[in-house]
């Protein structure tokens, strides 16, 4: 009977401790499968909207701090521009619709898409600071003609880079998986390219949910 129990106290910690690394495993299964529902399905939506909209207007303010004439130029409007622009750009591409819609089509372009891309651009440093400098002189600091007309011009970029990173960008085999704490797994590798890192937070006893995802 001892033996018994002892057994299945073992087999119970390596179900519980192995979880995780099933997870990866179905999620890597459905990224091949292009079974994009599956993968939205394990998305915690809620936690991982603000972690990248976090993410990206504090990697806009670093950027700022590398260029004090745009700063002053653009004062608080353009702040506010950049950052209304980046939180809306994540509420709509990260949904579940949208995240089925780009694994479905492995990471063909749609708007919502280009504009998380352009986002992404504006925070870091991916902007054309002598014409954004330009158009502010110009446009007598109008600045929000000169970040919509910003904004236009690196989404059709983004777009570009989107399609051939798509077709040319190469997914990670292997990706590295690791525990980051008792209830935390990371992801990491690349996909079309671009290195990312997902972080993963148990939900009960062997379920678990993508609640951020780390952006390059």
């Amino acid at each position: 009977m001892k033996k018994l129990i002892v057994l299945l106290i073992v087999i119970a910690v390596a179900i519980y401790a192995g979880s995780p690394y099933y997870s990866a495993y179905q999620l890597k299964n459905a990224y091949d499968a292009k079974d994009g529902a599956a993968i939205a399905a394990t998305i915690d939506y809620e936690q991982v909207r603000p972690s990248i909209q976090h993410q990206l207007t504090d990697q806009f303010a670093t950027t700022m701090t590398k260029y004090p004439l745009i700063a002053e130029l653009g004062g608080d409007a353009l702040t506010q521009a950049a950052d209304g622009f980046i939180t809306k750009a994540v509420d709509d591409a990260i949904t579940p619709q949208n995240i089925e819609k780009v694994i479905n089509t492995q990471g063909q372009a749609n708007t919502a898409t280009k504009e998380l891309a352009a986002a992404w651009a504006i925070a870091s440093d991916q902007v054309d600071l002598r014409n954004l400098i330009q158009s502010l002189i110009m446009q007598r600091g109008d600045v929000d003609a000169v970040v919509k007309s910003q904004i236009q011009q690196v989404m059709k970029k983004q777009a570009a880079e989107l399609e051939q990173q798509a077709a040319q960008g190469n997914d990670s085999d292997k990706p590295a998986l690791s525990y980051c704490g008792i209830n935390c797994f990371a992801i990491s590798g690349q996909v079309k390219g671009y290195p990312l890192t997902i972080e993963m937070q148990r939900q009960g006893l062997i379920k678990w949910k993508i609640v951020d995802i780390v952006l390059p």
